[in-house]
């Protein structure tokens, strides 16, 4: 017996920020798209990942009707601090342009999208297995995959692959497609602990023996992170030594000691940067993790995704009101340049907050950029363009 098939406009593999964001984009211009995502609903609402959100980010979730809540209960920073040498100092982006950040889990991105579109009665499958897509070179692609045991199959125009950079949809990329990888000898392993936060806005603690980092999930609940070797076992870092070190690298002379309390969670994160340089091939399109990685300095990664999610839907919105598909053939085009500032911007950080090798002079070379940040209104002003958010290549839909 053959497969149930069922017919949409556009598949959105992956529930993530990208496809659920492009998925209420498409739905906001009346195109029809199912959304997959392989994992169950209580695990995408439950996964951890960035929390500061750009200004521009927020704007376009305002746009799409998705941000009540997060307006409500995101906190609101002007920029981050940094602290070296002992000592911490502000830098205040928003009095130069007057946007701001947000501090709002991923999760609760998620959790907003899902809720409305179920709301909306739009399909969204969880626990879609064994997802495979033929037919991408065709005038419409088949996607067949699997729930409850039971195949399924779907017909659409185009294909979004949303679903990481381990997902099925990469795989799909001809072989000739180049992706630009850099791998960092080192990586982030990160806590969430029942403490007050050390500052009120996000800091990063350059210290010559590696990198800490002290950001909030609320005023009771801190996400902070360590630079340690890339090939770190978790199981050698009990709490007290992980507290031990997160206050040797954040110790200075102008605010209180860390706060210690309970770590509920711990993790650890490879750092690394990857670039496909052609997002897309036939009536595939390839958005988020999917396409590129960011590392976490700099916190780009989400952000990127709902870019991404803007670019293809201005694209799919001209095509289906008027056929054409010029904006579809350029969507890597118009994608790349703002990735690449992303990229730019997330390794400038990356380079002068860590630790690279055992050269002092490296470390002098760094404190004498920190220094530039701390002091100059021109760099920090430069630093918070981006920070903030850069304009997207293009609005979430046609005008």
């Amino acid at each position: 017996m053959s497969a149930p098939s069922q017919r949409c406009q556009v598949a959105i593999i992956g529930a993530g920020p990208a496809g659920l964001a492009l998925g209420q984009m498409l739905a906001l211009q009346g195109i029809d798209a199912v959304v997959l995502e392989a994992r169950s609903e209580e695990y995408v609402r439950a996964r951890v990942r960035a929390g500061v959100i750009e200004n521009t980010t927020v704007d376009i979730l305002t746009e799409l009707g998705v941000a009540d809540r997060l307006h409500r209960e995101a906190l609101v920073h002007n920029g981050f601090y940094l602290r070296f040498d002992r000592t911490t100092h502000r830098l205040d982006f928003h009095r130069f342009d007057g946007r701001h950040a947000y501090v709002y889990g991923q999760a609760e991105i998620v959790a907003d999208l899902i809720d409305a579109r179920k709301a909306a009665g739009l399909p969204l499958v969880f626990e879609a297995q064994d997802v495979e897509v033929d037919g991408i070179d065709s005038a419409t692609s088949e996607i067949t995959y699997v729930v409850d045991g039971e195949p399924q199959r779907l017909v659409a125009d185009i294909v979004a692959g949303c679903d990481g950079f381990h997902g099925v949809t990469r795989s799909y990329l001809p072989a000739t497609v180049r992706t630009l990888e850099r791998v960092y000898p080192f990586a982030w392993l990160g806590i969430l602990a029942r403490t007050t936060p050390v500052t009120e806005e996000g800091m990063y603690c350059a210290h010559p023996d590696g990198l800490s980092v002290h950001s909030m999930r609320g005023t009771h609940i801190t996400r902070q992170y360590l630079q340690v070797p890339a090939d770190t076992d978790l199981a050698d870092w009990p709490d007290d030594r992980i507290w031990s070190e997160l206050k040797r690298r954040s110790a200075s002379d102008d605010h209180p000691e860390l706060e210690t309390g309970e770590i509920f969670d711990r993790s650890l994160a490879p750092l690394r940067s990857v670039v496909t340089e052609r997002m897309q091939t036939g009536s595939l399109f390839l958005l988020g993790d999917a396409a590129h990685i960011v590392p976490p300095t700099g916190a780009k990664g989400l952000n990127l995704a709902v870019s991404d999610a803007c670019v293809l839907s201005h694209a799919l919105g001209l095509f289906y009101r008027t056929g054409d598909r010029s904006g579809l053939e350029a969507y890597t085009d118009t994608a790349l340049p703002r990735i690449w500032q992303a990229q730019n911007f997330s390794w400038t950080l990356t380079s002068i907050l860590h630790r690279f090798t055992d050269d002092p002079f490296d470390w002098e070379l760094r404190r004498a950029r920190l220094q530039r940040w701390a002091e100059s209104d021109a760099e920090q002003h430069g630093l918070g363009e981006v920070y903030l958010g850069l304009p997207f290549p293009t609005p979430w839909r046609a005008e």
